[in-house]
């Protein structure tokens, strides 16, 4: 299955499952949106200031980028448990054991990266996906689809975050379930479809929080974020259909092939940036853009690099051998 420009969707190793490139280009859109989500977060910008002043880059931010980004990962989490899942099963191996492997390993990262960013994501995903995803597993694609859709309810009504990530979690594992990631990414008039009904619900929402005073309430926050998110991976999907698709592939794709090392190295090169910019005296916007932009093209360079000769990122490779119990092969055959 190709798609336009000869631009492979599917690709897959000598050892390794099938890649869907899409899932990858997601991974790197979403890692790029979570850098700039978190770099207030992480330098504390502004927090030694006297008096706050409204910030029209904050507004921006908040209505375009916070919160709407992160529940992409936390979906595309749930898809890829449940690749891992299918694959263990191909292999004939403990799923679960598996699972809990890769899930604890995740838990230990997340510590140490806690360390750098109290409130970072992968000690929260560690920790649902014990609680929530491993019991899921067991039952039947129809009630993890209808569990994750009223625990995401639930969470809007209460207003999002990270009490988002159990459904969004349950979510993505049930559209895996359900085979919609192949059936959207192999048809263009699918994906056309999902995006415009998407995006009729999303600009009203836009709408409504740009329009409300501090973007309105938190119900009002959380049903934008997951909806604007939504209409961000199908709209991405829909360009995989179209020329765009070879840039994007190129541009995206290693981003999120080292999605985990890239998301942990972008911690320590913002709190790097902190040497040379003072940001919690004040709030300098051009340095905040700016630093995520050069951390996002030494990230794309340094990923392209290393996937010449690699197969997995540095992180991604230790987190498989721990998921596997193995020494996986790391050497990419093509380098040869």
């Amino acid at each position: 299955m190709t798609i336009a420009h000869q631009t492979p969707e599917v690709t897959s190793g000598a050892t390794s499952p099938a890649r869907i490139v899409t899932l990858d280009v997601l991974r790197g859109f979403a890692l790029c949106g979570i850098l700039l989500a978190n770099i207030g977060q992480i330098t504390l910008m502004g927090i030694d200031v006297a008096e706050y002043e409204p910030q029209a880059p904050s507004r921006w931010l908040g209505l375009l980028v916070d919160e709407r980004f992160f529940p992409i990962f936390s979906l595309l989490f749930g898809v890829g448990f449940a690749m891992i899942l299918d694959s263990a099963k191909r292999r004939g191996v403990s799923p679960r054991l598996v699972l809990l492997r890769r899930l604890l390993m995740l838990g230990v990262l997340g510590v140490a990266h806690h360390l750098l960013q109290p409130g970072e994501a992968l000690l929260p995903y560690s920790i649902v996906g014990i609680v929530v995803l491993l019991p899921a597993s067991w039952l039947p694609r129809i009630w993890i689809l209808l569990a994750g859709a009223g625990l995401l309810i639930a969470s809007v009504v209460a207003g999002g975050g990270l009490i988002s990530i159990p459904g969004l979690f349950l979510l993505g594992l049930a559209i895996q379930r359900y085979g919609v990631i192949g059936r959207i990414t192999g048809n263009r008039r699918l994906a056309a479809t999902c995006a415009v009904i998407s995006l009729a619900i999303s600009v009203p929402l836009f709408l409504g929080q740009a329009t409300a005073e501090n973007l309105g309430n938190e119900t009002l926050a959380g049903a934008a974020g997951l909806a604007i998110a939504l209409t961000y991976c199908l709209l991405i999907a829909l360009l995989m259909h179209t020329p765009v698709a070879a840039f994007l592939t190129r541009a995206l794709a290693p981003l999120g092939r080292l999605a985990l090392t890239n998301y942990i190295a972008a911690t320590l090169l913002v709190l790097l940036s902190t040497t040379f910019i003072d940001y919690r005296n004040s709030y300098p916007w051009g340095a905040y853009f700016g630093t995520a932009a050069v951390i996002i093209v030494v990230q794309w360079a340094f990923s392209s690099i290393w996937l010449r000769f690699f197969r997995y990122g540095p992180l991604e490779w230790a987190w498989r051998t721990v998921t596997w119990c193995r020494l996986v092969p790391i050497r990419n055959p093509a380098s040869a």
